[in-house]
């Protein structure tokens, strides 16, 4: 028997974070008389062992270089099994929301398509959503002016022995004003200083981009029949709103029946961050 009509959101992160990125936004929900449950992604988070040369100070960047990844051999199918249990062991709870942000998406959209049976609503927020295969090998028609490839550039680590990982230090934006001000203005420029840098102290250094495989394109006849919202935002910088909007229209255009239900925030990429309260009402108003 079902405890509870109320959904619970699960909330997945994206690229470099982990559940500790959706904490204030989970304070909201609670306020709000929501349940919600924040999942780390396998290599991230609390389930990954992060090179102790991460946080070491002062950093030793050869160290660093060479740790080997948690995030070494993470695939698709391995986020998608990871979070089908947990939705697993949540559905006796009540009706569940699926919630992603950035790469997160893929993930979800995966998700979706394994289980649609299993979710009440999957939310995109300013989210990957891909719906035809060539979105994986062709280029886009449309302007994709992030600052955010510029901004990581800046901090990537180079020499990162574990194929197809990519190791961003996002702590040493801490020691240069200028790398510290290119990072905020990609990825939360909405913030303040100091919410930035509690931002930057959570994020992991490890990330791969497997997820962006043909499992990840959503599919008409299973993602297609879960409600599905986007999320725009509009001053996002890390996936800026064009592209937002050509994903939103490239999926009506599979499933024109049932096209996504959108709305807008005035926020950046990781909005939900800063600015909690007004995701959090947002969410809870779809259920």
């Amino acid at each position: 028997m079902r405890a509870d009509s109320r959904p619970t959101f699960v909330l997945v992160h994206g690229g470099s974070s982990n559940a500790r990125a959706w904490g204030p936004l989970q304070n909201e929900l609670t306020l709000l008389g929501h349940r919600s449950h924040a999942v780390d992604l396998p290599g991230h988070g609390d389930l990954a062992d992060t090179p102790a040369a991460y946080y070491r100070q002062p950093q030793d960047a050869t160290a660093l270089a060479s740790a080997p990844s948690a995030l070494r051999g993470i695939t698709l199918n391995d986020n998608v099994r990871h979070v089908l249990d947990t939705l697993r062991r949540l559905t006796a709870s009540g009706p569940i929301v699926l919630v992603g942000n950035s790469l997160g998406g893929l993930t979800i959209s995966a998700v979706a398509n394994a289980a649609p049976q299993l979710l009440h609503r999957v939310v995109y927020l300013s989210a990957l959503c891909l719906s035809d295969p060539a979105m994986l090998t062709e280029a886009w028609e449309v302007v994709d002016d992030n600052l955010l490839e510029a901004a990581v550039a800046r901090i990537a680590v180079p020499g990162v022995p574990d194929p197809g990982v990519v190791r961003l230090n996002w702590r040493a934006a801490h020691a240069d004003p200028d790398v510290f001000a290119a990072l905020k203005a990609a990825v939360m420029a909405d913030s303040t200083d100091h919410q930035f840098r509690m931002l930057l102290d959570s994020l992991d250094p490890d990330e791969t981009y497997s997820a962006m495989e043909p499992g990840a394109v959503v599919r008409a006849d299973a993602w297609g029949r879960v409600p599905h919202t986007y999320v725009r935002l509009t001053a996002d910088r890390s996936l800026p709103l064009a592209v937002q909007d050509h994903m939103i229209h490239r999926a009506d255009t599979l499933t024109p029946h049932h096209p996504f239900d959108v709305h807008t925030l005035a926020a950046s990429h990781v909005g939900y961050f800063s600015r909690p309260k007004a995701f959090a009402e947002l969410l809870t108003s779809l259920v």
